[in-house]
């Protein structure tokens, strides 16, 4: 169960006598209050106490679970553009886009840059959606952690542009073949959507008894660029990523630590804010043209003041992975690996640099995929598990940022 400061109580033992208490949680852990509140020591048995049955005992058992990540699979568009193709619609070049974000390709979703440049492509790249890549990558994560589909318990998706209003989770949970009907929804937290994802998921599991829960990091950010900004239009890629995290003993425990924050005052650096669309066209009214009620909206395009976001990264990321570093008892020296959402390669560096960590130990394949939103990091995640460079038992620090502005880290062991 996690408590306010990013930390997990592992276990809490049986009570000696039954009774109704109110349950608090603070930063030193869990706190049972009974006329005067006295903490409960984390341990798996309590000497002399009375057993009491599942179902007369007010302290779950489950409280005594850890989580690991057992699985990871990612799925990109077919469609790959490079930076030689962006130049053919902005002022810019590969040398340009390069040497200021280290990006030189993206996967885009077909009909997305066609339109944007008047071209055709293959039609073999015009099948795929955000809803597929997200369930390929969850079969991938799956397959890899031998657990059956029918044995989900919670499908968690981390994405800012759902093909549905209202969310396409349960979508992913239908093409999946879940016949139990687990539950599925969308967390909307931009790039640091699935940090909050994982963190979702250990809660789950801790305290909700959940077995298996799937984390999937999915968006189409390139929906919502304005191709004639050069500033914006450079950065984005399409793909899904996802991770199996699973319930295990407390001794296996794999999500050590976190720490998340918001600042919405931030939010004129980075948005994509609703506006009414101007006019109603003849075919796909909305019947607003009764002058009273409200007119079609729709999301504008991606703004952004890349210095200012940069500098809000710069500063908050390498503070946060510091703070989740504490709170698990671990120094710089225990990462293995930093993973960072894959947003600019100036700002991995430049957080690598503060955190004294060698390039060696830092993962990147922003030079390939481009700013994958909240795909990022499960997408970087994969392809560096299954070229061996992350293998079992390896410490990840891992950290998101973006529109909200929100940001978080974890510090995590893979297997």
């Amino acid at each position: 169960m996690a408590n306010a400061s990013g930390m997990f109580t592992p276990t809490a033992p049986c009570v000696r006598r039954r009774f109704s208490p109110s349950i608090e949680i603070y930063r030193s852990g869990f706190w049972f209050s009974e006329g005067v509140s006295r903490r409960i020591v984390c341990s798996s048995t309590t000497q002399g106490a009375e057993k009491l049955s599942p179902s007369e005992s007010r302290v779950p058992r489950l409280l005594s679970r850890g989580c690991k990540l057992v699985g990871c699979g990612s799925a990109v568009p077919s469609l790959q553009i490079s930076n030689d193709d962006l130049s053919q619609i902005v002022d810019t070049s590969d040398e340009w886009i390069s040497v200021r974000t280290g990006i030189r390709n993206r996967r885009i979703l077909s009909g997305v840059f066609s339109f944007a440049v008047h071209m055709v492509y293959d039609a073999a790249a015009g099948k795929d959606s955000l809803t597929e890549l997200a369930v390929e990558a969850a079969k991938k994560a799956l397959q890899m952690a031998e657990v059956n589909p029918d044995d989900v318990d919670l499908v968690l998706l981390c994405t800012s542009t759902p093909e549905d209003l209202f969310g396409s989770a349960p979508q992913i949970q239908k093409a999946l073949g879940c016949k139990n009907n687990p539950l599925a929804y969308d967390i909307t937290a931009a790039c640091s959507g699935f940090v909050l994802g994982l963190v979702s998921a250990a809660c789950y599991i801790r305290g909700g008894g959940f077995k298996n829960v799937l984390v999937i990091g999915a968006d189409a950010l390139s929906r919502y660029v304005d191709w004639t900004d050069r500033g914006s239009c450079i950065l984005f890629g399409d793909a899904a990523g996802a991770v199996l995290v699973q319930a295990c003993d407390t001794e296996e425990d794999g999500l050590f630590s976190f720490d998340l924050h918001s600042d919405g005052e931030g939010q004129r650096h980075l948005k994509a804010t609703m506006k009414q669309n101007d006019k109603d066209h003849e075919l796909g009214t909305n019947g607003s043209l009764l002058g009273v009620l409200p007119k079609g909206s729709s999301y504008s395009c991606i703004q952004m003041n890349g210095k200012e976001v940069f500098r809000f990264a710069a500063r908050v990321v390498p503070q946060s992975i510091e703070l989740a570093l504490e709170k698990a008892g671990l120094t710089r020296s225990s990462i293995d690996w930093l993973l960072l959402h894959q947003a600019n390669q100036r700002i991995i560096d430049a957080v690598a640099t503060r955190l004294e960590l060698p390039s060696e130990r830092v993962i990147s394949n922003l030079a390939n995929y481009g700013n994958t939103s909240a795909a990022s990091i499960p997408l970087a995640l994969d392809e560096a598990v299954r070229s061996g460079k992350v293998q079992s038992g390896h410490t990840i620090a891992t950290a998101g940022f973006g529109a909200g502005l929100t940001w978080g880290s974890a510090i995590l062991r893979w297997g």
